[in-house]
């Protein structure tokens, strides 16, 4: 693959590259965007018969010096048209009641992009606009979701290689947090092959990481007792029977079965994403369960699947079907049951990374990531401690980091994703990719 990148670079450079587009309207929005907006394919996999679909946004601070990230979603299968629109981007559906053909978007003021360079990519093959030429393809994996990204990276900074030399960052949240650190290994062991174009990488950053399914189911018992969701007594009885496991219960233990029950009655009804809200089940997407995601589930759906959208996005035409915003039904293969082996890896490595937790998120709660953090064994260079905005305490558990360059935190009042306390995280990422303490 180094020949072929090296040979794609010096064609680039001789004869431009016209696979993107550059976008400066888009319908739902009055006037030209205030951000240069770039779309387009990159062809990844045997024969590029991948083609993913990205958004690229520049920093509106220094295109030239700020760091440069691939921001994946997670699902799998959602569309980073989430994290564009929904929690780190520079648009936003208008919340207010929408009459019009199509819903129309706003500037945000807490974007990411402030201060960074932004690739939102949707990835697996199959998410959002991305398809295959291939109607037989491979289903795609966690593993091979990670070699297919690594190779887009390449790719792309093939087709833009004045972007080679900024500090390059790999980010995401959720189901991202198995993708992430296999992403981040990939593109490490890549940069130690002769003869590849170097990718200068620094780190890594996620939001409520899956890590391990059933430590991160696990410590949903004790998160529940902490926040007041089921007695002392209910806690001590599955302390006592369960013995720390109430995932794969011994379908001989009657008491912990039971008393199992007992806790799913206590929280039943609670939205698992975002405990404070009412549950609201959205069947196109099982992590969307409160009525904020289903609005924006509904917006997106309507203004993705738009002609006038479509063409403004210069998406392929025929290429997919009806756009969503995230796709259970897409087929995927789950093959990395936990991914702190890969964190131990990049911390081996010297990369730093950035882990936070919105403390109210009962899918992936903040003690089951902090338990793995610990795991890895790095001594405290920066003990619990608040950190503020406009002097008001900002992290429940405030923030903590490691010897490995590993910064983790929690997000008080804040559930599964940014979108809850986006003036929070976006103080606390400018903080981060900026080397300052939180």
């Amino acid at each position: 693959m180094g020949n072929k990148l090296l040979l794609l670079m010096l064609l680039s450079l001789v004869h431009g590259y016209s696979g993107e587009s550059t976008v400066r309207y888009l319908p739902g929005f009055k006037g030209p965007l205030p951000f240069e907006l770039e779309t387009g394919y990159i062809g990844v996999g045997e024969a590029e018969e991948e083609q993913l679909f990205y958004y690229f946004i520049k920093s509106e601070r220094n295109t030239k010096e700020d760091p440069l990230l691939v921001w994946l979603t997670g699902g799998p299968g959602c569309s980073s048209l989430s994290a564009l629109i929904l929690e780190n981007g520079p648009l936003a559906f208008k919340t207010e009641s929408d009459n019009e053909d199509i819903p129309s978007l706003v500037s945000t003021t807490y974007s990411w992009t402030k201060v960074a360079n932004i690739i939102y990519l949707d990835q697996p093959v199959g998410t959002g606009f991305s398809y295959s030429r291939n109607p037989i393809a491979d289903i795609p994996s966690d593993t091979g979701s990670a070699k297919r990204v690594h190779e887009f990276v390449c790719n792309w900074l093939v087709k833009h290689p004045e972007f080679f030399s900024n500090p390059f960052y790999v980010a995401g949240n959720s189901y991202s947090g198995k993708t992430v650190p296999a992403v981040v290994q990939e593109i490490s062991i890549g940069n130690g092959l002769c003869c590849k174009p170097q990718i200068n990488l620094q780190g890594y950053v996620l939001g409520n990481p899956a890590t391990e399914e059933e430590s991160d189911t696990n410590w949903r018992i004790p998160f529940a007792h902490g926040m007041g969701l089921i007695s002392d007594e209910i806690y001590e009885s599955l302390r006592r029977s369960c013995t720390g496991n109430y995932v794969k219960v011994d379908p001989l233990n009657t008491e912990c079965i039971n008393v199992v029950e007992e806790f799913e009655r206590c929280v039943n009804g609670l939205d698992m994403s975002y405990i404070l809200g009412p549950q609201y089940v959205d069947p196109s997407d099982p992590n969307d369960t409160n009525p904020y995601g289903h609005r924006m589930t509904v917006q997106s759906t309507r203004w993705a699947n738009e002609e006038s959208v479509r063409r403004a996005l210069h998406v392929e035409k025929g290429s997919i079907g009806e756009w969503s915003r995230c796709d259970p039904e897409m087929p995927f293969k789950s093959d990395i049951d936990s991914s702190v082996p890969y964190h131990k890896n990049n911390s081996i490595q010297g990369y730093r990374s950035l882990i936070f937790s919105g403390d109210h998120d009962m899918l992936v709660p903040f003690l089951s990531t902090q338990y793995w953090i610990r795991s890895l064994n790095y001594s405290i260079v920066d003990d619990w401690r608040p950190w503020m905005v406009h002097s008001q305490v900002a992290g429940c558990r405030y923030t903590r980091t490691y010897a490995n360059k590993m910064t983790f935190a929690t997000v008080k009042g804040c559930g599964h994703t940014i979108v809850y306390k986006q003036e929070e995280y976006s103080v606390m990422f400018k903080r981060w990719i900026n080397g300052q303490p939180l």
